[in-house]
C-alpha cells in the first residue's frame, strides 16, 4: 500500500470517528463506504459474523453493536431513515477481522481499530507488519504444497528449495544466508526476511507449483532447473527496482512481530470487559 494511500484511510477513519462520554463508536453506514462494500445487506452480514463471534465470548453485545438509524440522501433533497449500527472500536476491529482481506481497506483498519492509539504513524507500523506475518504465512502454506508435490515424485524438497534461494540471493546459501542475517541455525531463514523477498519466495514456490503439474516434472534434476529459474526471474525483477536481495538487512523474527499482534490484539479485546 501507498504511503498517500496509508494517509488517506486514515483521515477518514479519523473523520468519521464518534465520541459520547468518553466512549468512541463509529457509524457502520461510514464505514461500508470506506470499506467499498456497495450493498448494504452484504455488509451487514459482516457485521452480524463479527457480532456472533462476540456472543461467543463473556463481553457484552449490546455495549458494542448498538442498531440506530441514519438519514441519508434520497431523490431530489430528500432524506431517509436506514438501519445502521453504532460500532465500538472493537466491534470496528471484529468488523474488520471478518471483512474481505482482499480489500486494503480492510486489512489497513484491522490494523487502526486494533491499535489503542490515534497515533498515525503507529497505525501504520502496525498494518506493515501484519502484512509481512500474512506474507510468511502464505509462503508456509505454498512451500507445503511444493513439499507435497516433491515427495509424490520422491525428490528432495530441502535440496529443491536451498536451490531456489541460491537463485534468489545471487549465489549464496541458504547457510550463508542465514549467516550474514545473523539467523539462529535452527529457524528458517525466511523468518528474518524482509516483506518484499517474502512475497517474492512466494511468487517462485507458486510457479514451481503450478509448473510441476502442468510440464509434468518428475526429477530432482527438472524440479531444481524449474525452482531456480522461477527465483533468478524474481531475482532480477528486484534487481531491476534497485533490491538486490542478499543486502536486505534482515527483519525482526516474525514470531515475536505475530506474538506481539496478537497481544495488541488480546489488550483490545481485554480493555472492553466489565
Amino acid at each position: 500500500m501507498k504511503q498517500s494511500t496509508s494517509n488517506q484511510l486514515f483521515e477518514k477513519l479519523e473523520s468519521i470517528r464518534n465520541e459520547i462520554e468518553g466512549v468512541e463508536y463509529w457509524s457502520a453506514r461510514d464505514l461500508q463506504e470506506i470499506f467499498s462494500y456497495k450493498e448494504w445487506r452484504n455488509f451487514e452480514k459482516v457485521i452480524k459474523k463479527a457480532a456472533i463471534s462476540v456472543e461467543n465470548t463473556s463481553q457484552s453485545l449490546e455495549l458494542h453493536f448498538v442498531e440506530t438509524n441514519k438519514l441519508i440522501e434520497h431523490g431530489k433533497g430528500g432524506k431517509r431513515e436506514v438501519k445502521d449500527y453504532a460500532l465500538t472500536r472493537y466491534a470496528c476491529y471484529l468488523v474488520a477481522q471478518n471483512g474481505d482481506p482482499s480489500k486494503e481497506e480492510i486489512a489497513f483498519a484491522q490494523s487502526y481499530f486494533a491499535t489503542q492509539t490515534r497515533k498515525q504513524e503507529l497505525v501504520e507500523k502496525r498494518y506493515l507488519e501484519s502484512e509481512r506475518v500474512t506474507a510468511r504465512g502464505k509462503l508456509t502454506e505454498t512451500e507445503k504444497v511444493l513439499s507435497q508435490l516433491v515427495n509424490q515424485r520422491n525428490a528432495s524438497f530441502g535440496y529443491i528449495r536451498s536451490m531456489g534461494d541460491k537463485a534468489l540471493f545471487g549465489g549464496l546459501t541458504t547457510k550463508q544466508m542465514k549467516e550474514k542475517l545473523n539467523v539462529p541455525k535452527n529457524k528458517p531463514v525466511a523468518d528474518y526476511l524482509q516483506t518484499t523477498l517474502i512475497k517474492g519466495k512466494d511468487f517462485a514456490a507458486s510457479m514451481t507449483n503450478d509448473n510441476i503439474k502442468t510440464k509434468d516434472l518428475n526429477t530432482t534434476t527438472d524440479i531444481v532447473s524449474e525452482h531456480s529459474t522461477n527465483n533468478n526471474e524474481v531475482r532480477e525483477v528486484l534487481i531491476r527496482r534497485g533490491i538486490v536481495p542478499e543486502n536486505l538487512p534482515a527483519a525482526e523474527d516474525i514470531k515475536k512481530v505475530k506474538r506481539r499482534l496478537n497481544s495488541e490484539g488480546k489488550k483490545l479485546m481485554g480493555g472492553k470487559r466489565k
